[in-house]
């Protein structure tokens, strides 16, 4: 460089000399100096000396200066050409978006940093990295996404249910585990639990399970090198379980009253923790579209298993009526939790039992009377004395009593008593029922009747504190409060005594009542003689299938306060068990043809009761009785009949076995086939389409609401620059 630079500097230093020389001479000596050890001279050369040897030596230096401006010309153009394929285009205005060029970002080697998400602070790590998982590059990115977004609003969604565990375990993957500057991820066995426990959650308010929490995406196994996202939320669960000290097993119950949501997310939780053992089905929808949700427990959920008998609870009949159905979603939590904690009663219970739990059947007035006691009902409130002015709800929403909604056997039974050998069993439903308003929720419960071979049943109210059973209809019409017994008074006033008694108050005469005096009775009573109704559920049940239903009054106060929840679950906890185990008295067996095959809807005969049993799918059956002495009969069309004496002892604590093998014969028609008057057929059910007809009806709305997006999505799309379809079910 110094050869290059030097001549310059020296430019003005040519003496005079110099510019009369030859033009040539000078112009060589001006663009390549001579250079000595590095340092340029002026020239100052005469121009005497030989002309020859002066051009030569221009020459050489010539050359030497061709070749140097090849080597930097080559330079200059490899760098120029490095550069312009290395380089993005010049980018205008509006092309970022468009994707027609690049912005050159100095990407720094990702590294642990603190977690500033203040919706993952509580995590059980303080080091997160960015990209995350999900490829947020840093934590504006992610406060601005729409996961994080729904981390931080789930609780609200989901009323509670699945936190904090839900929200911790979408930071898991937003804001992941760093460690010696690298991600962890989460562990998916703790992903699979928390999905098995909360996706019922999701489904109750019609939103997809997020897809940040897949489990098989975004979480790894233990042998990939895991951690568990909740081992925090774990350790506090132990320290509390650990202060808990009781002498025998225990359940954690929240005593409280649930709106509709809550309950669903109860009841389907409690079945997924229970899923050996529990499962949860809807038999219909109530007016307003919300599903009569049933919980049951069975050592073979969703299957009648041979000589297992079925029990049902039914709560919330009238839907301001409030306790029966509290209590029905406790003993669901309870009934699990014991089974996992080796209650061996409740096991035997569950093991032998195959039960049925409908905490409402009137949800829809429910939600009337429960947002009544939201929205300052308080002002009704006396202390001590409990709501003043009930609240309303207890109609459904078609303004129906179901309690006076179900067809009337009754009188049925009470006009034909007179008839010889008349029986008050499987009365065929009459057709003029159908011409009337038949609610949904009582179209569902019916269907669910005649589908499950129940044996015992109870229907809780609120209003007294009393047991009531069959009949609630006076046998005379001018009589309201006429006894009106039904040929298995003696088994009815039994299954009352049991609960009755079970009942922590409800047989003591020095409880205080509501009005009415049933001290004396021992806290139960005859239906009718208390006063009448037609189209009650306990009659229907007793009078159209082989179920035993009562019904049980569980206070003064039909929509309590919370703080009395708890003490009536004390109160009738022991009698909702007992009751329960209650079904297995009497006798039960199969009754079955001469291969061995069992015989579906073979009757089987009490001598001196007038109330037969059938027999279910596989020819078993189960039959209520008091110890004594009985002569049964198993008969069915095409076989002869076959009879047997049985005792049942006092102190017997389980059904007796009483099978029947019928040999073929040939049908003669029944004495009792010509004496009684044509009812119908029994299997003659909704002969008109009725409930199709109010589908229809309802067919319209219903596509306007599949049709319409949830009412959460509005909220997310408004929020989110992005589409958030991912929320969507469907």
């Amino acid at each position: 460089m110094t050869t290059f630079l030097q001549p310059v500097r020296k430019l003005r230093r040519v003496d005079s000399a110099a510019l009369s020389s030859s033009p040539s001479s000078l112009l060589c000596n001006l663009r390549a100096p001579c250079c000595v050890s590095g340092v340029s001279s002026a020239q100052t050369v005469s121009l005497t000396e030989s002309r020859a040897s002066t051009l030569t030596g221009c020459m050489q230096t010539e050359r030497k200066r061709v070749k140097m401006k090849a080597l930097w010309t080559f330079l200059s153009l490899n760098a120029l050409l490095t550069a312009v394929l290395g380089a993005s285009p010049r980018c205008g205005a509006g092309n970022y978006w468009q994707g027609q060029c690049k912005v050159s970002v100095e990407v720094a080697k990702p590294k642990c940093a603190d977690i500033t998400l203040a919706y993952c602070d509580d995590m059980p790590y303080t080091k997160t990295m960015y990209p995350n998982i999900l490829e947020h590059r840093n934590r504006e990115e992610v406060e601005q996404s729409t996961e994080y977004l729904l981390l931080s609003v789930v609780h609200s969604l989901l009323n509670g249910e699945c936190t904090p565990d839900i929200r911790m375990l979408g930071c898991s993957v937003i804001a992941p585990r760093c460690e010696n500057q690298k991600i962890m991820k989460p562990c998916r066995s703790t992903c699979e639990a928390v999905h098995k426990v909360c996706a019922h959650a999701f489904e109750s308010i019609d939103m997809a399970w997020p897809y940040f929490l897949d489990c098989d995406r975004f979480f790894v196994s233990e042998e990939e090198g895991c951690y568990d996202p909740l081992e925090g939320l774990r350790e506090k669960h132990e320290m509390v379980m650990d202060s808990v000290t009781t002498e025998e097993p225990s359940t954690i119950v929240q005593f409280t009253h649930h709106s509709n949501t809550q309950m669903f997310n109860i009841l389907k939780k409690t079945a997924a923790q229970c899923s050996h053992i529990s499962r949860t089905y809807s038999i219909g929808q109530s007016v307003e579209k919300r599903d009569l949700l049933v919980i049951e427990f069975s050592n073979n959920p969703g299957e009648h298993e041979l000589l297992e008998p079925e029990v049902k609870y039914i709560g919330n009949m009238h839907g301001n009526e409030a306790m029966g159905r509290e209590l029905l979603i406790y003993l669901a939590q309870y009934l699990c939790c014991e089974y996992l904690l080796g209650n061996t009663r409740i096991q035997t219970l569950i093991n032998t039992t195959r039960i049925h739990i409908l905490p409402s059947m009137n949800p829809d007035g429910y939600e009337l009377a429960f947002s009544e006691m939201q929205s300052g009902a308080d002002a009704d409130y006396d202390e001590g004395a409990g709501y003043i002015g009930q609240p309303g709800g207890r109609y459904n929403a078609h303004n129906i009593d179901l309690n006076r909604n179900f067809p009337d056997l009754t009188s049925i039974v009470h006009n034909r008593r007179r008839f010889k050998r008349f029986r008050s069993d499987h009365i065929p439903i009459p057709d003029i029922y159908w011409f009337g308003k038949v609610a949904p929720e009582t179209y569902a419960v019916m269907k669910w009747i005649r589908s499950i071979p129940f044996v015992l049943s109870a229907s809780f109210h609120g209003g007294d504190l009393v047991v009531s059973y069959p009949y609630d209809l006076s046998k005379h019409p001018q009589e309201a409060n006429m006894f009106s017994q039904t040929p298995d008074e003696q088994v009815f006033k039994q299954l009352a005594r049991t609960y009755a008694n079970a009942h922590a108050t409800m047989s003591n005469k020095e409880t205080d009542r509501c009005g009415a005096n049933f001290a004396d009775k021992g806290g139960i009573v005859n239906g009718a003689e208390w006063y009448s109704i037609a189209g009650g559920m306990a009659d229907f049940n007793y009078l159209h299938t082989n179920c035993f239903e009562i019904t049980v009054e569980l206070g003064c106060d039909k929509f309590p306060f919370e703080e009395d929840l708890y003490i009536g679950w004390e109160e009738n906890k022991e009698a909702l068990l007992s009751f329960m185990e209650s079904v297995h008295k009497g006798i039960k067996g199969i009754v079955k043809d001469e291969n061995g095959n069992g015989i579906k809807g073979a009757t089987v005969s009490i001598k001196g009761i007038r109330h037969d049993v059938t027999t279910a799918q596989n020819g078993d059956y189960w039959r209520l009785l008091n110890p004594g002495i009985y002569i049964v009969t198993a008969s069915a069309p095409g076989y002869t009949r076959a009879m047997k004496r049985i005792q049942l002892p006092s102190r017997m604590q389980k059904a007796g076995r009483v099978d029947f093998v019928l040999q073929k014969a040939k049908h003669e028609p029944d004495v009792d086939d010509f004496i009684i008057p044509y009812l119908g057929s029994y299997d003659r059910f909704d002969p008109y389409n009725q409930q199709a007809r109010y589908n229809m009806r309802q067919s319209g709305q219903e596509e306007e609401e599949r049709q319409a997006k949830p009412w959460w999505w509005a909220y997310f799309a408004r929020s989110s620059s992005q589409n958030p379809s991912w929320l969507l079910r469907n």
